[in-house]
């Protein structure tokens, strides 16, 4: 039979001499590889194929255009062919031309079973979002899902307890069984996390809390007060919320209503957060000066070792108060404290013992401090009154309300700062404001010039912390050096498009 394949051994000198007896050997190999494969047919080659290792026997094609059958034969190995290397004796070609013929009649090697499917639960994917007045049974009944799976999802800690307050907008995005049952849950708790709840394979929930990666970038602006700080700070870079965290941290020292002056100056280092490099949101104020009549308050931002964070002066002691320094928001001082004032609607000169606030009906008024409701109601001339005692000896009314915050009664506890009532002219009024008095012992002090008790500042132990994670933002502060190109020195009549 002639072949259109010689087999030759590249590197035995000897080669040409042995060339016919293994030509022998080559075609009884070729032929029993041929009928193999006639009987192989339909299985699919799995084994690939490897070029000739030195030293090895291998099939080299001649330049032809007949196709052979060995073309689609991968080259074999001498251990595969039986032959002995090329530095041994080849002269029992005999010997060869039978293990030749073994390997021949072998049966080929069946190809490895396909891996089987891995048994996954398809699952319908289903978005419900929560509409005004919405509880997590009432969302499920009106989309038609099983009671026994948002009772289940009610008695879930934690995180999961979320699912009990829900809001209108939330998003619950639910993969269903081909029972309808719920296996698995996903929903955005805020910006950055969100809740993810599967069902176990014992039909139970777990949950677990996905938190985003972001990245964090450090904003410096700075900015000068003419008329307004909500002008001026929004020319400087600021936002909205920025400038209320500005104004709470300083609220205790200074009265935003009374004692701003043009030429106060701001200066401000804040965080932004990224999520895969786009602006997702503003962090917190990290450090922050306010010059306020020359004189210079500094805060900085201080997350002790029980993770607690808050605002402290450079030497440790917290900016925040036992009370606030003003119990309203921006608003203008339209009566002081006087022993001889005349009143405006009985005109007769009487005691005004304490200040008041003109404010717009239904501006919110906060408790100066933290204490518990001794009366709420109506007052004579004040109008409705809210009364709060204090820890020790101060307390503190507030008049003229508008109304109550819902749950403001007598023996409820309020946290500084909580609202409790609504700027309102009831009682002896001539136009919406807030009268507002401060008692030390029972008896009236100005609330604007009162001493204002401090809190406690940080430990002695946490000291030498404070110190190491502040250092840096005092730095800044002292070589402050606005985040944009230009000085961000912005006022109120100023374009904030300007520099």
């Amino acid at each position: 039979m002639k072949s259109d394949y010689i087999v030759t051994e590249p590197s035995t000198p000897t080669s040409a001499r042995l060339a016919p007896k293994l030509a022998i050997g080559a075609g009884i190999f070729a032929v029993a590889f041929y009928l193999a494969g006639e009987r192989t047919q339909d299985k699919p080659e799995t084994q690939a194929r490897t070029p000739p290792a030195q030293n090895e026997i291998s099939l080299v094609a001649r330049a032809s255009d007949t196709r052979s059958l060995l073309d689609d034969i991968a080259p074999i190995s001498s251990a595969q062919a039986a032959v002995a290397p090329p530095n041994a004796a080849l002269t029992d070609t005999g010997r060869s031309s039978a293990a030749l013929q073994d390997l021949a009649t072998q049966a080929p090697p069946l190809p490895p079973e396909p891996a089987e499917e891995a048994n996954l639960v398809r699952l319908e994917s289903r978005e419900l979002v929560v509409k005004n007045g919405d509880s997590l049974s009432i969302l499920f009944d009106r989309n038609g899902l099983k009671p026994i799976d948002w009772m289940a999802l009610a008695k879930l800690d934690g995180t999961a307890k979320r699912l009990l307050r829900l809001r209108p907008g939330d998003k619950l995005m639910l993969g269903l069984d081909d029972q309808q049952r719920v296996a698995a849950l996903d929903m955005r708790i805020d910006d950055t996390q969100t809740l993810r709840i599967r069902r176990d394979d014992d039909g139970k929930f777990q949950q677990t809390l996905l938190v985003d990666d972001l990245s964090v970038r450090e904003v410096a602006v700075e900015g000068v007060i003419e008329n307004s700080l909500f002008l001026s700070a929004k020319a400087a870079g600021l936002s909205d919320r920025l400038t209320m965290e500005l104004t709470d941290i300083f609220a205790w020292d200074v009265d935003f209503a009374l004692d701003i002056r043009a030429g106060d100056r701001f200066r401000v280092i804040y965080e932004e957060l990224y999520r895969d490099g786009k602006l997702l949101k503003e962090g917190n104020i990290l450090a922050a000066e306010f010059t306020n009549r020359g004189d210079a308050l500094r805060a900085v931002r201080y997350v002790d070792s029980d993770e607690r964070a808050a605002y402290y002066a450079p030497d440790g002691k917290p900016m925040k108060k036992a009370f606030l320094r003003s119990p309203v928001d921006f608003t203008r001082i339209s009566s002081r404290f006087s022993m001889g004032r005349k009143h405006p609607i009985l005109n007769k000169i009487r005691a005004h013992k304490g200040v008041d606030y003109a404010a717009p009906r239904g501006t919110p008024i906060k408790a100066a401090g933290a204490g518990k409701v001794v009366f709420a109601g109506n007052k004579g001339g004040y109008g409705r009154v809210v009364i709060l005692q204090h820890a020790g000896k101060y307390q503190t009314l507030y008049a003229h309300l508008n109304s109550f915050r819902r749950g403001i009664r007598k023996g409820v506890s309020v946290s500084q700062g909580d609202t409790i009532a609504y700027v309102g002219m009831s009682g002896l009024a001539t136009g919406p404001h807030l009268h507002y008095e401060f008692l030390v012992g029972g008896k009236h002090v100005d609330p604007l010039r009162v001493k204002l008790p401090s809190a406690p500042p940080i430990a002695s132990a946490e000291m030498e912390r404070f110190q190491s994670q502040t250092a840096t933002l005092l730095a800044k502060l002292d070589d402050f050096a606005p985040t944009t190109g230009n000085a961000l020195v912005a006022s109120a009549g100023e374009n904030p498009g300007q520099p």
